[in-house]
């Protein structure tokens, strides 16, 4: 015969599962499932099991619509955090499909099973934008102790090849660095290190790593690769990249046309200056990593946006702009 302490936790565990403020369990259901698990009670017994439960801190409210019952009322997640998490899963394009899956499935017992249910009719996983490498949670974990251990890492780096044939091949490349953290950016997790060959920073995409080993070596302290002190400011330095391209930290003053400041301060935060020109247009100044991804972007805009200064930057804009033409001519 079960012990009322095996009852109550099992009462706890159908609330739990399967209710919610619209699909309370009577004490009838409550009594039901639990002759299902074998142990059969009075009525008044699952009033004091979930008087218990409230005693030491679970949520269980008493409702008498939309029908008579008990549910579980506040959860360590609720239902549009969940949601929020099941999205972000669902678009990470670093995680494979099969990875997907199973935290999906996690992210799911959060919740009860019609919310969870609810939350399966609504989502959607791209596969073909998923990655295929099934090491990069092994990946992810000893880079994260690699970089508190403070020790170079040596890693396979591989890349799709591009032939006239089609072929699916790739190369790869051996790579010994520093690491001194991971960023999710872009829609991409990147590791942010040190080649011990130069005296910079790279990033690298973490589903492109592949057979992973600790060396035996200290990593190098990123103020000898970078201008960062003690500790490396990861905000800082992403806030500079530009699809996650590294290169030279230069101030960056651009001329921007007036309906563009949501999309500016979305870029850069709501504290970046916004200086008016005209009615029509604004300037705005920033620290940003001189790369080809910082023409990129700002490209991106067309002729909505002028580079005011630096020089070194409004020629390389001008540069790209003369190629694409020449392209089309």
């Amino acid at each position: 015969m079960a012990s009322s302490k095996t009852k109550t936790l099992l009462i706890f565990k159908y609330l739990n599962e399967l209710s919610d403020e619209d699909n309370p369990l009577s004490t009838t259901d409550l009594i039901s499932l639990l002759e299902k698990d074998g142990i059969s009670c009075e009525r008044k017994s699952i009033y004091a099991d979930v008087k218990t439960l409230n005693d030491i801190g679970f949520d269980i409210v008493s409702t008498k619509t939309p029908k008579r019952g008990f549910f579980m009322g506040r959860r360590n997640f609720e239902l549009p955090e969940v949601r929020l998490l099941t999205d972000a899963v669902s678009s990470a394009g670093f995680i494979t499909p099969n990875k997907t899956e199973q935290l999906l499935s996690k992210l799911e017992s959060l919740v009860s099973k019609n919310q969870a249910d609810s939350l399966v009719s609504q989502v959607f996983i791209d596969s073909n934008s998923k990655c295929d490498n099934e090491e990069i949670y092994y990946v992810i974990d000893f880079l994260h102790n690699a970089i508190i251990s403070k020790h170079k890492v040596k890693f396979v780096y591989k890349r799709r090849n591009i032939d006239k044939a089609n072929k699916k091949s790739y190369t790869e490349k051996t790579f010994r660095v520093s690491p001194y953290a991971l960023v999710w950016k872009n829609d991409h997790y990147y590791l942010i290190c040190n080649n011990e060959k130069y005296d910079n920073l790279m990033n690298l995409r973490l589903d492109r790593i592949r057979k992973i080993e600790n060396l035996d070596e200290p990593a190098r302290d990123v103020s000898e690769v970078s201008e960062y002190v003690g500790t490396f400011d990861i905000a800082d330095y992403s806030s500079q990249m530009f699809n996650m391209f590294s290169g030279e930290k230069v101030s960056v003053t651009l001329e921007c046309e007036l309906d563009l400041r949501e999309e500016i301060m979305d870029r850069f935060g709501s504290k970046i200056p916004l200086k008016a020109v005209d009615i029509d247009h604004f300037t705005t100044t920033f620290n940003a990593a001189m790369s080809d991804g910082l023409v990129s972007w700002i490209m991106n805009f067309g002729n909505r946006i002028k580079v005011v200064e630096p020089a070194t930057l409004s020629d390389a804009v001008k540069s790209r702009a003369e190629k694409i033409y020449k392209l089309y001519e």
